[in-house]
């Protein structure tokens, strides 16, 4: 019996989008016109395209005048994990000392503490 491949769920623009912002995406590309080998026009273009959190953590540059010192900016450069049940991000700090907000999982460091509190 041959080998098929399988793909478990499948994926709709608003995961790729997700994943392309939280991974981010750089394009690079050298675009050269010329005729008889002599140059007569020449792009280089770079784009990058990532949410302000992951630009942030991989320092790249914002246009001058952008305001760092807002909430949104003080929210982006908080360090986010994702959940181990629903997938969702959430600060590293919550997701360990309470849980995740989103499915209700909760962290084993936050587990007696919170039985505790149910007793």
């Amino acid at each position: 019996m041959p080998l098929e491949p399988t793909r478990e769920n499948s994926a709709g623009l608003a995961d790729v989008i997700d994943r392309i912002l939280d991974k981010g995406l750089v394009i690079n590309a050298d675009i050269l016109v010329s005729v008889a080998g002599v140059e007569l026009l020449g792009i280089k273009i770079r784009a990058a395209l990532a949410s302000f959190e992951t630009a942030a953590r991989y320092g790249l540059e914002f246009p001058s005048g952008t305001q760092l010192e807002t909430p949104a900016w003080k929210e982006a450069l908080v360090a986010r994990e994702g959940c181990p049940q629903c997938e969702k991000r959430v600060s590293i700090e919550e997701l360990v000392s309470d849980g995740c907000p989103w499915c209700g999982w909760i962290s084993a460091k936050a587990r007696p503490r919170i039985r505790q509190s149910l007793t």
